[in-house]
């Protein structure tokens, strides 16, 4: 799998369909085939990056 955000493949499995990207640290989790992409905040909650991707972009590459 390749991360949408920097195309690294330094990714980590951390529980069910969910991903967690090493090289910029973001947390993915896949829902048919499409990546949902998000920021890990300071106190643990998740913030949505997926508006700045397009769908294309966002499907899981292995």
């Amino acid at each position: 799998m390749y991360c949408p955000n920097c195309q690294g493949k330094n990714i980590g499995k951390i529980g069910n369909q969910q991903y967690y990207c090493w090289n910029c640290f973001i947390e993915l989790s896949e829902d048919g085939g499409i990546l949902n992409v998000h920021q890990v905040e300071l106190d643990g909650s998740l913030s949505s990056l997926n508006d700045l991707f397009s769908e294309d972009e966002r499907k899981a590459q292995w």
